[in-house]
């Protein structure tokens, strides 16, 4: 067993389950769209007010690690896990702007497919918000990474499906080029959850 000679700085902790906090708050919005008569204008300036807090999060991270002489674990590896953080929730954010923006919303019905990855974002979601208070005690996390991996693969085969629908002629060409835009955020948010994921796995293997 390596000894640990660092100090402990919850601070530090506390930014990680913050920013993911709002990543619940990001895809409980999102699943807000699919709820009839809902305001889209107002989900997507309430996804774009968690998105600038995310991001002050983030700034307040990083201003801590460049005035703090030591650090809990490694300085690169806070940076990083700080980032993938901010770039899922810019992800999310991305997807509620171009719905609005865009006016996916008001086709009769968004593709069942669609609302699968949301509700697969929700789960990746929760389960990073469940394991950043643990990466304090870097123990009870594999099957956090394990299970956020699965569900990147479960939101893979959804994005494919719903590419196989968005061109089966059943929309126009230009609501298929619209909504591919959003397909790609969802596909990108899917992805950047198993990257922090990923990153929460070498930082518990080289603290271990």
């Amino acid at each position: 067993m390596r000894l640990r000679l660092r100090p402990s700085d919850d601070s530090f902790y506390d930014f990680f389950t913050r920013a993911a906090g709002n990543l619940v708050k990001g895809t409980e919005l999102l699943s807000e769209l699919a709820l009839p008569g809902v305001d889209v204008q107002t989900v997507s300036e309430r996804l774009i007010e968690v998105e600038h807090d995310s991001d002050a999060i983030t700034h307040a991270l990083y201003k801590k690690i460049n005035s703090s002489f030591i650090t809990p674990f490694d300085r690169e590896d806070i940076y990083r896990l700080g980032s993938l953080l901010d770039d899922v929730m810019d992800h999310l954010e991305a997807v509620g702007s171009l719905l609005y923006l865009y006016g996916l919303t008001k086709l009769p019905s968004l593709p069942r497919e669609l609302h699968e990855i949301v509700k697969v974002l929700d789960q990746q979601a929760r389960l990073t918000a469940d394991a950043m208070p643990r990466l304090k005690t870097m123990k009870n996390l594999e099957e956090y990474w394990v299970e956020c991996n699965r569900l990147e693969n479960e939101g893979d085969n959804a994005y494919r499906m719903l590419l196989v629908r968005l061109f089966s002629g059943e929309y126009d060409a230009l609501t298929v080029l619209k909504m591919k835009e959003v397909v790609d955020e969802l596909e990108a948010a899917c992805d950047a959850f198993e990257h922090v994921a990923n990153t929460v796995e070498t930082i518990v293997v080289k603290e271990s």
